[in-house]
């Protein structure tokens, strides 16, 4: 049985103010494309699904024309898919109208009420059981096992995946959305501090295959076969050198499992570019580049650019950060008081005042023109 796992398609995201969604909707697409290439028996689609609790219209649009494409290769090819909510959904809203949508092969996690939804499909050798297991956080599952003394993230998925009953005699495979120990996180997903949502790698120990949401850098963790996909679009400098993809598990004979990777190649990339300013907006240096991605540009010059952000998107439209490195920035020095303040000149004071702002000396134009301010105000 041939799966495609994907996840975290965050619909509706915005990214430092540029809206995702034509993004979203190409590489949605594209995904759709290599199904249709592909043929995979099942998608698995691992949690948040939607950015927001309380999604836009025109996020709800899309994720609808999503399902409508997936509904279509079911009726068409036999493909089901499974959905399960993540930390960023809202159980309650995605899983709307689940018992009519159930009958397109879209079967969509419900509000967790002490039991996990089971979807079963059968292939040459034998039946493969889908545990479509939610984002859970310890009060969800403390109040349908009281007795169970449940006081962290941890506690409540061994809770739940041990009531599972799991036949390990069978191919089983789980969707799961939570943070396990040692994942790699990027700046695009939510932090809890202290890491109070880590949970074993061992509550997945009686699955051939675990298909992860929450994580946004695709990634294997404790074994092969329990994996992130990560999100098919990058949201975060941060995951700069991710290689976003799909990823293909083949189920044969229990105990045989192989693993595969479809790259994806979005409709903009997002990388940061570093240098001087000249250098930037030299056609020579950007002419083989593809300017229209989402870029951070870092400039080196040690003084500032005026309007440096409107002059680079005349090259780079989608200039989503503008920071320096330069000797200013890389040194933070403290500004204090000086005690012997009234021993000095007020061109003493501004040229100290200068170098321990901008971690450099004033140069002699600089200190001419502050000279020239000094002795119209002190002289008149």
């Amino acid at each position: 049985m041939k799966l495609f796992h994907i996840s975290d398609l965050h619909i509706g995201k915005k990214v430092n103010g540029f809206s995702m969604i034509e993004d979203q909707r190409y590489i949605l697409t594209e995904i759709i494309q290599m199904i249709e290439e592909e043929r995979p028996d099942v998608l698995l689609i691992s949690g948040d699904v939607y950015d927001v609790k309380q999604p836009s219209a025109e996020a709800v649009a899309l994720l609808d024309d999503f399902l409508k494409k997936l509904a279509k290769e079911h009726a068409d090819t036999g493909m089901d898919t499974c959905i399960i909510s993540g930390n960023h959904d809202s159980a309650e809203r995605l899983a709307y109208a689940s018992s009519i949508i159930d009958m397109s092969g879209i079967h969509i996690s419900p509000v967790y009420d002490g039991k996990v939804s089971v979807f079963r499909k059968s292939d040459e050798y034998g039946e493969v059981y889908f545990y479509l297991l939610p984002f859970l956080r310890p009060a969800d599952v403390r109040k349908y096992f009281p007795d169970e003394g449940i006081n962290s993230y941890d506690d409540a998925i061994h809770t739940v995946v041990s009531d599972l009953n799991v036949d390990t005699s069978k191919r089983n495979v789980i969707l799961s959305h939570q943070f396990v120990t040692g994942a790699k996180r990027s700046e695009s997903e939510e932090v809890i501090v202290g890491g109070l949502d880590n949970i074993s790698a061992s509550n997945y120990d009686d699955f051939d295959y675990a298909a992860l949401g929450h994580i946004h850098g695709p990634q294997k963790t404790g074994r092969d076969t329990v994996r992130y996909s990560g999100t098919p679009l990058k949201y975060s400098f941060s995951e700069e050198h991710d290689k976003k993809s799909v990823v293909e598990v083949d189920l044969l004979e229990k105990g045989n499992v192989s693993i595969s990777l479809h790259e994806l190649t979005p409709r903009h990339d997002m990388r940061v570019i570093r240098g001087r300013y000249d250098d930037l907006m030299n056609r020579e240096n950007y002419k083989d580049t593809d300017t229209d991605d989402y870029v951070k540009i870092v400039l080196t010059d040690e003084e500032d650019i005026p309007s440096a952000i409107e002059k680079l998107r005349v090259v780079y439209p989608n200039i989503m950060q503008l920071e320096y490195d330069n000797k200013r920035t890389r040194t933070a020095q403290t500004i204090e008081g000086d005690a012997k303040v009234d021993e000095k000149s007020p061109q003493q004071l501004f040229e100290e005042f200068y170098e321990l702002q901008n971690n450099q000396s004033m140069k002699d134009e600089q200190k001419e023109y502050v000279s020239s301010l000094i002795e119209k105000v002190w002289g008149d």
